[in-house]
Order: C-alpha cells, then sequence, then structure tokens
C-alpha cells in the first residue's frame, strides 16, 4: 500500500477536508467570543448600577455570603460539558473583575509575591484586586486591622502539621472577623538556580513547609541544613540570589524567580491542603446570610473543674450541632489555662444552632464568635 504523501489533505467521514471543518468551527468560536464579550459588559453594566444602589445605603461592595449563592446557582443550573468544578473559578474571576468597576479590594497576604498565601488570595478574590504584601503574619492581621487593607488572608490548618499556631493566637487577641475560607492544594517542589541536586548546602522555606517535607528531606538531602525563613517565596528568593540554597516553594515562586523545579512535588503526603481563613475588622465585617454550607468560628475557655470539657459538646449533641474542628491552645495567662478553639456546622440564624450557642455561651468563662461564613465547597 502506497505512504500517503505528507502534504495531502485530512478528511472526515462527511468528505470535506480537516482544514476545511476546522476553519468553520473557529469562525463559529469566533462569533460566540463577540457575543461572550458583549454578555460580559452588559453584566459589568448591571454590576456598576448595583454599585451605585450600594453607595445610597453603605451596602459592602464585596459580600463573600452572595458570591457563594451565585457560583452554586450558576453550578445547579450548568448543563455541561464544562465540568462543575471549572465553573467556580471562571466565575470567581468574572465577578472579579465586575467587583472592581465598583471598588479594587486591598488584599493582605503574607508576601513576597509567590507564596501560597498569594495563590490563596488570588482563588478565593480573582486577580481584579490590589495587593497588600506583608513580611509575616503578625503584618498581615496589623494591615488588615488597621483598614489599611480591606481584608486579610492567612493560612489556619494544613492536612498535614494541624493548625498554624500563629494565626490562632492573633485571631484570639485581634479585632477581625473571620468573613470567609478557601483551600489550596499544596505542592512544595525543590527549587534551585542550578539544575541538580548536587552542591545544595541549604533548604530555605517557612517551618510548616520544612516540616511537611522533613520525610524526603532526611531521605535526600541529609546533610543540608534546613533553614527557617518567613515564606517559601522569601526561601524563592534567597535560592535565586545563591546556588548552595535550594527553596521549597510553588512553580509560581519559580516563576517568578527564575528557579528551576529540580525535584516536583516533594511533601511527604500527596494530598497536602492548607486552610487559609478571611479576615475583616468586625467594625466593618457584615454579617453573612446563609447560604446551606456555612460554618461558625468560636474561641471558648470553660472553669477548671473535672467534666468542664465533656459539656461543652453536650449542648452541641442536644440541638444536633456538627462540630468540625476542636483544638486547644495555651491561653498564655501564665496559669495553665487553655482555649478551644471550636468549627461548627450552620449558621446563626437556624434555630437548633441559636439554641446551642446559648446553652454553650452560658458554661464558658470566655466566649466569642470568631465568624459566620461560608464554607469552601467549589
Amino acid at each position: 500500500m502506497a505512504d500517503t504523501p505528507s502534504n495531502a489533505p485530512h478528511f472526515q467521514p462527511d468528505g470535506r477536508p480537516v482544514d476545511e471543518q476546522l476553519g468553520e468551527l473557529r469562525v463559529k468560536i469566533d462569533a460566540v467570543d463577540q457575543q461572550l464579550l458583549a454578555l460580559l459588559n452588559q453584566r459589568a453594566q448591571l454590576a456598576q448600577a448595583v454599585g451605585e444602589v450600594k453607595k445610597l445605603d453603605g451596602s459592602p461592595v464585596f459580600r463573600p455570603d452572595r458570591e457563594a449563592q451565585v457560583i452554586d446557582r450558576v453550578k445547579n443550573a450548568n448543563p455541561g460539558p464544562v465540568r462543575n468544578d471549572s465553573i467556580a473559578p471562571i466565575w470567581r474571576e468574572l465577578m472579579s473583575a465586575c467587583r472592581a468597576l465598583e471598588g479594587r479590594q486591598r488584599v493582605a497576604f503574607l508576601g513576597p509575591i509567590g507564596t501560597f498565601s498569594e495563590q490563596a488570595a488570588l482563588n478565593y478574590f480573582g486577580s481584579s484586586i490590589d495587593a497588600v504584601v506583608c513580611p509575616s503574619i503578625d503584618e498581615v492581621f496589623r494591615a488588615t486591622s488597621a483598614q489599611s487593607a480591606d481584608f486579610g488572608v492567612v493560612p489556619i490548618e494544613n492536612s498535614t502539621e494541624g493548625v498554624v499556631a500563629r494565626s490562632l493566637d492573633l485571631l484570639l487577641q485581634s479585632p477581625l472577623s473571620i468573613v470567609g475560607e478557601t483551600s489550596l492544594m499544596v505542592t512544595h517542589n525543590l527549587l534551585r538556580k542550578d539544575l541538580g541536586r548536587e552542591g545544595i548546602e541549604v533548604v530555605a522555606a517557612h517551618p510548616q513547609a520544612l516540616a511537611q517535607c522533613q520525610g524526603w528531606l532526611s531521605q535526600h538531602l541529609p546533610q543540608a541544613e534546613r533553614r527557617a525563613v518567613s515564606s517559601n517565596a522569601e526561601g524563592a528568593r534567597m535560592a535565586a540570589q545563591d546556588p548552595r540554597i535550594a527553596a521549597l516553594a510553588s512553580e509560581r515562586a519559580a516563576s517568578q524567580y527564575g528557579l528551576h523545579v529540580v525535584q516536583p512535588a516533594v511533601q511527604d503526603e500527596a494530598h497536602n491542603r492548607t486552610r487559609f481563613v478571611i479576615v475583616r475588622p468586625q467594625a466593618v465585617a457584615t454579617p453573612a446570610a446563609p447560604t446551606g454550607h456555612d460554618c461558625i468560628s468560636l474561641v471558648v475557655s470553660v472553669d477548671n473543674r473535672p467534666g468542664a470539657v465533656h459539656d461543652l459538646l453536650v449542648p452541641l449533641k442536644r440541638h444536633g450541632v456538627s462540630m468540625s474542628r476542636f483544638e486547644s491552645r495555651p491561653a498564655r495567662s501564665g496559669q495553665w489555662e487553655y482555649v478551644f478553639f471550636i468549627d461548627l456546622a450552620g449558621h446563626p440564624v437556624q434555630d437548633n444552632v441559636a439554641a446551642a450557642l446559648d446553652e454553650l455561651r452560658a458554661q464558658c468563662s470566655f466566649f466569642k464568635v470568631l465568624g459566620s461564613y461560608p464554607l469552601d465547597v467549589h
């Protein structure tokens, strides 16, 4: 059988050349793109009109509960073939662009550029924000409390290493409320200025990242110093200046600082996730409306007596309220006292949740609601 010439046209079953069919389909796609652009600008004009109405009563530009409801509705109406897990990021970016017409949100996060905290901020707010890059988690809280940022994004727990203790301590002390959350798959890559692992003397990363990769580091770089720095992106910045230093950071950080990915995905747990919370001053935080998948975060303490911690759980069981997190932290009083961070499923407007909260409050020597907000289910 003779070979087909390389320049011969390819045919589909209907007999037309593939190039002709592709050309026709691309013309149709271009026409749909024009329709999408027109609809996008129509939506933006409506968003501007909403912004003008909001100004009349001082309503906030950004409502996490409202945006969660919009995404839920769009996903429920989605006929496919676009997958539902692709709908949320598309609509978040769309809403971010429209929201920016009312006013760009100033969002504080742990820097420098290239951290997972930055990625969490972009995932939650979209890219149409003004970044407030902070050198530490403490500074994220300070900037947000002082309202030099509208919102702050801070890590609160990791699926491998557990809670981020500093974030919990600052939530206890600060005047900020949790207004939202987002969860990020965290992949730590070994980054370096040179190719290969030979000559690496230091691995620089945030303490959490070093802990999440300790098994791999012990096996493959046992002689290298593990140097804790303020963020993974700071480690990447250092690695860009010194070939003896490697970093544990994201591919985004590798691109940002011109580094090679010497070894991808070196975290000890394949499904390594970090949960971030979105914080805002209580004085300007707007109560979230129920969405059907909500969370209430509390911090409480009880008198040191037998059965006190057990008694905290009784109102929850009695009223059928599910608890998804229970963490203890030292109260820093010097008296060996502890506070308990609790996450409950539900919203304060639900009768059973309200009843459980009232009973719980009556049992506690200290009771603080850190926030009521939509869960990240997208």
